[in-house]
């Protein structure tokens, strides 16, 4: 399986390489020549373990890697860092299958791909002879950023650099980045918001000047962001195992066709979905969910991409987002692989802030939902859910659970549906128990969590324990012109 470009300027490449460079160095994404299928049945694939089953999705896309270096990679990944052993349980509640993505060290579905991606990188790295030292750069919205640096925290021959949105993230969020350990982990809160970050980071990788200038120190550059195939791969791992858990448990029978809806902001959760379908898993629907940041909804909905419009901030800052990178690689397969006329819409998004898609272009998506939930609709859905089942969920996952609802009251396709569950209530504490009517005006961020432990009847992860004793490590504030110097002063 090889890889190129959506814009056409690199082409060829294997896995390893792909993962290695993360952006192509024409701005592009990196994508497989072809979408494989599943070489085995879905009935057989759910009597696997997690890790099982991760082995025959992700063999599929990455066949430059040995069966041996893959199974490592996965066994080093999905240990004891989560804690239930099922690495992402489905849990029904209400009249949907929740798929609880936020086991791992940090809280958040981000952990997935974060976990394995540090393996994957100094795997590819020792079969390409990578002699430099990989510098990790990535922004951040809120829960990429640590989740990569827990994942890449004293990987021999890596340092790791994160940009995040000063403000534009939740308190403990940023207390999770300040408060890293690692003595190659680097943080920087700029002035602006998150697409100002990915746009100054998008801009550095198109550096030449800089990567010359990192390369004399013995440095090279890759991205841990969703842009990266090495962090979409392993993602689309756990859609196949929601459908193989559904089938084990008797939920489903084989070949039933489910929906999926996944609260959505750098587009790259619900590709995995997409991915996952043209695997052979039978996904009908693929309801992307947003916040009041409704970029996507409108897309889908008329078929123009604009992201000229104000920025909100939400009570789910991971979707804060008007510029969906990964919905690139969508893009591109709709052209049906034009490179050129993919180049071409990329360009326009970046002069004009916009782009159109064509009628044959808006039928070849056809099978994605655009739905938006505002923040009054998501507080009531966390209440109302609580209410009625005692089951507490994040923001984000509430954005997903007021979109499937609307949908199924539209639409009346009862079809079976898993939301992509995207973090714990207890990473965003304080919106939480505003929309369970405890609006708590405690400034300690620790002792509302406690009153949200209390009221839920669920201990507290010991990602949150982590922090509470954590003492603050980074305390840098950039500006975005000076996002390059900021580098420098990190690694010089």
């Amino acid at each position: 399986m090889l890889y190129n470009s959506t814009r056409g300027g690199e082409t060829g490449r294997t896995a390893s390489q792909a993962i290695l460079e993360g952006l192509s160095r024409d701005g592009g994404l990196f994508m497989p020549e072809e979408l494989p299928k599943l070489d085995k049945g879905l009935r057989e694939l759910s009597g696997l373990s997690y890790q099982e089953l991760a082995y025959e999705v992700m063999k599929e896309f990455l066949t430059d890697f040995t069966e041996e270096e893959l199974r490592h990679c996965i066994n080093s990944a999905y240990d004891s860092k989560f804690d239930t052993p099922a690495i992402a349980p489905l849990v029904k509640k209400d009249n949907a299958y929740f798929l609880e993505l936020f086991h791992g060290k940090t809280i958040a579905f981000k952990d997935m791909a974060l976990s394995i991606l540090p393996y994957l990188m100094v795997t590819s790295a020792r079969k390409n002879h990578v002699e430099d030292k990989i510098v990790i750069l990535t922004a951040t919205s809120g829960d990429t950023g640590k989740a990569a640096m827990a994942g890449f925290q004293d990987v021999p021959g890596t340092e790791i650099i994160v940009f995040y949105p000063k403000d534009g993230v939740s308190r403990f969020q940023e207390l999770q980045m300040r408060t890293q350990q690692g003595d190659n982990t680097h943080v920087a809160a700029i002035i602006g918001n998150f697409d100002d970050a990915q746009t100054g980071v998008k801009q550095i990788f198109g550096d030449q000047n800089f990567a010359k200038e990192l390369k004399e120190h013995g440095c090279v550059l890759s991205s841990a962001n969703s842009i990266n195939i090495g962090r979409l791969v392993p993602q689309v791992v756990y859609y196949v195992y929601a459908y193989c858990q559904m089938l084990a448990q008797g939920e489903i029978t084989e070949g039933e066709e489910i929906n999926v809806c996944v609260p959505t902001g750098n587009f790259g959760n619900i590709l995995a979905a997409y991915f996952a379908k043209h695997m052979g898993v039978p996904i009908a629907r693929l309801l992307c969910a947003s916040n009041e940041n409704r970029v996507l909804t409108d897309f889908f909905g008329s078929g123009t991409y604009d992201k000229n419009r104000e920025f909100i901030l939400t009570s789910s800052p991971s979707m804060d987002i008007l510029v969906s990178s990964n919905l690139e690689r969508l893009i591109y397969l709709s052209t049906g692989r034009n490179a050129e006329e993919c180049r071409d819409l990329m360009q326009s998004l970046y002069t004009t802030g916009k782009y159109q898609i064509t009628d044959a272009m808006k039928q070849f998506i056809a099978d994605f939902y655009g739905g938006s939930a505002t923040e009054e609709q998501v507080f009531a859905t966390i209440r109302t859910l609580k209410d009625r089942t005692g089951y507490v969920i994040d923001p984000h996952t509430a954005v997903a659970k007021t979109v499937y609802d609307r949908y199924l009251a539209e639409t009346g396709d009862a079809r079976k549906t898993v939301i992509a569950s995207t973090a714990s209530p207890f990473k965003f504490a304080p919106a939480v128990m505003e929309a369970l009517g405890q609006k708590d005006e405690k400034s300690d961020v620790f002792m509302v969590i406690d009153d949200l432990s209390r009221i839920s009847g669920v201990s507290e992860p010991k990602a949150i324990q982590d922090v509470r004793t954590a003492d603050i490590r980074h305390n840098t504030v950039c500006e975005i012109p000076k996002m390059e110097n900021t580098i420098r002063d990190f690694l010089f």
